[in-house]
């Protein structure tokens, strides 16, 4: 009887859309449209049209013209429930203990279908500060928290947060020496560059990274130098508090040094 009730509420074409993004994710180089069918027992011509809308809605991507691979927008709808707001709730307190010993505003920032996106920002305790609206969507090509997220991922997550960002932005694509820069962030272990939105602030970002450590998301400081201040941090000692922030962020998240998985191993 039960199958029978499963038989009547049958989605054919949900189903075989659902069929695909198992299969793309169970595999890591991506599949031609002639594999797919192989591998589930159909004719290829049943899926050109289903390929096409998940091409479209930006759920499956194109490698080489004939592969296809799965994009990260099912991971970055993912992030957008309890994964986020656990994030925050464990980034709340570091990020408002960040704001008072470095006089700076600061921001969480997340990839999220082709964005980055503000999910969590702390005010500046003092008189000035720079805050970006929680929900606000940035740029991954001309921000401090857009090369982080960029940096610390693998060339192939690279490639298709890009290609998320141009079909979500209508952006041109990133400059020749753009991957080169992201390079120097990674080896650096952060970002510093002068602001392209707002003259005289310096976006420092670095990341908060997963166990695989994969950067899952960006803390950022919108550095304005302080005048007549004496007693506040330059911006090497905010760079080194925030680094700190981030690392405690991490460790929370489940990343582990490479020394630490050292002196563990010997232990």
């Amino acid at each position: 009887m039960q199958d029978d009730e499963d038989d009547r509420y049958r989605a054919p074409a949900l189903d075989k859309g659902l069929d695909i993004l198992e299969l793309l994710a169970s595999v890591e180089s991506g599949l031609t449209q002639a594999e797919i069918a192989k591998r589930l027992g159909r004719s290829p011509n049943e899926f050109y049209r289903m390929l096409d809308r998940l091409v479209r809605r930006g759920y499956v991507t194109r490698l080489d013209g004939d592969r296809y691979s799965l994009t990260l927008k099912l991971f970055g709808l993912g992030q957008l429930h309890a994964a986020v707001r656990r994030l925050v709730s464990y980034a709340t307190p570091l990020m408002r203990e960040l704001a008072e010993t470095s006089w700076q505003a600061n921001q969480l920032v997340v990839f999220d279908r082709g964005s980055a996106v503000v999910i969590a920002q702390q005010e500046a305790p003092r008189y000035w500060g720079i805050s970006i609206r929680v929900g606000s969507h940035i740029s991954l090509f001309d921000t401090g928290s857009g090369h982080v997220l960029l940096a610390f991922r693998s060339p192939e997550e690279r490639e298709m947060m890009i290609a998320e960002h141009l079909r979500s932005t209508e952006k041109f694509a990133p400059p020749p020496d753009f991957f080169a820069r992201l390079d120097q962030v990674r080896d650096r272990g952060y970002e510093m560059m002068a602001s392209m939105q707002t003259a005289g602030v310096y976006n420092l970002s670095t990341p908060v990274r997963a166990s695989d450590g994969n950067a899952i998301a960006a803390l950022t400081i919108p550095y304005i130098p302080l005048v007549n201040t004496p007693d506040a941090p330059d911006i090497t000692r905010t760079i080194d508090l925030l680094q700190v922030t981030a690392a405690k962020l991490s460790q929370l998240a489940g990343f582990e040094p490479e020394q630490a998985k050292a002196v563990r191993a010997a232990s």
